[in-house]
């Protein structure tokens, strides 16, 4: 049976623009048999597996400024640019809480895309219950982005930001059986992304992970194929998807509140306006995934009635 999936691009403060559209997605009671997210597109699945709209924003505009949140003072005092104490258990525990029953009731899939320091290559990690330190630490490797942040130890696994091995893991979701999927992009149509800046400095700091340097190094390259493949995808039907509908200068670590705020209204914007589209897209996916079970039902009776 074909699974209908969700793919959520990272992009730091760029991906309050995915929150906007999976606040409209829960408006409009939108419902996806599993979700992969990197990075920013990991924490703001999260919140949308939980059900809980509007948690994202609220926080990120309260806490925006906090020390603790997202800060040079975090980063100097901890190695992290977001504080793990803070971001990943007081305010998920006791700020601003997330619904962990409303999590675990949901049949909703979230996986997260991290990148493993010794290979180099991606690890596609399931989260079942957010209560588990393990399954808050896949998130927090997911969103760990290189040269400002701690390396998160997983299963033995040294990771990283999920964006680095695979930035859109619309083929990674393939192959596991989400064959028909929503893909929310963070950057307008016809971006494509150049050499990173930072590679030698990442070189440096990472010099005794060779393979995930060379990642590095490769990774616009891998990105930009991605997207190539992505509109081969869509046109054949099996992809839809929605991307900013216009250029917003928002950095990676934004503070401004109208920044922030028109970054997340260009997502509801675009997302009221794709609507009908994925209502459309994943009815076609349940008539498809009800032939393909009536298909499956009559080819057993065959066999059965030979057999007689």
């Amino acid at each position: 049976m074909a699974k209908t999936g969700l793919v959520l691009e990272g992009g730091g403060q760029r991906g309050i623009y995915t929150a906007g559209v999976l606040d409209v997605f829960m408006d409009n009671d939108i419902e996806v048999d599993g979700v992969i997210g990197v990075s920013a597109g990991a924490i703001h699945g999260l919140s949308y597996v939980a059900r809980q709209r509007g948690r994202n924003m609220r926080y990120n505009m309260k806490y925006r400024n906090n020390k603790h949140y997202m800060s040079l003072y975090s980063l100097i005092t901890t190695g992290d640019i977001c504080g793990e104490q803070f971001c990943y258990h007081d305010i998920p525990e006791k700020l601003d809480p997330l619904d962990y029953d409303a999590f675990l009731a949901n049949p909703t899939k979230l996986y997260v895309g991290c990148s493993n320091l010794d290979t180099g290559e991606a690890e596609y990690l399931e989260c079942t219950d957010m209560r588990k330190p393990e399954d808050v630490n896949k998130v927090r490797a997911s969103a760990s982005l290189p040269l400002v942040s701690n390396i998160v130890e997983v299963d033995g696994m040294k990771l990283l930001d999920g964006g680095v091995s695979d930035s859109i893991p619309i083929f990674a979701f393939r192959r596991m059986g989400y064959r028909r999927n929503i893909v929310v992009l963070t950057r307008p149509e016809g971006y494509r992304k150049g050499p990173d800046k930072m590679l030698r400095l990442e070189a440096g700091r990472y010099r005794e992970y060779p393979e995930f340097v060379k990642r590095c190094h490769m990774r616009h390259m891998y990105y930009n194929k991605t997207l190539d493949k992505l509109e081969e995808l869509e046109k054949e039907g099996d992809t839809l998807i929605i991307r900013p509908s216009e250029t917003i200068e928002i950095s990676r670590l934004e503070k401004k509140p109208e920044m922030i705020e028109a970054m997340y209204e260009l997502g509801v914007y675009d997302a009221k306006e794709k609507l009908q589209q994925v209502k459309k897209f994943l009815r076609e996916s349940k008539e498809e995934s009800r032939d393909y079970t009536h298909g499956q039902a009559q080819q057993q009776t065959a066999v059965t009635q030979q057999t007689r």
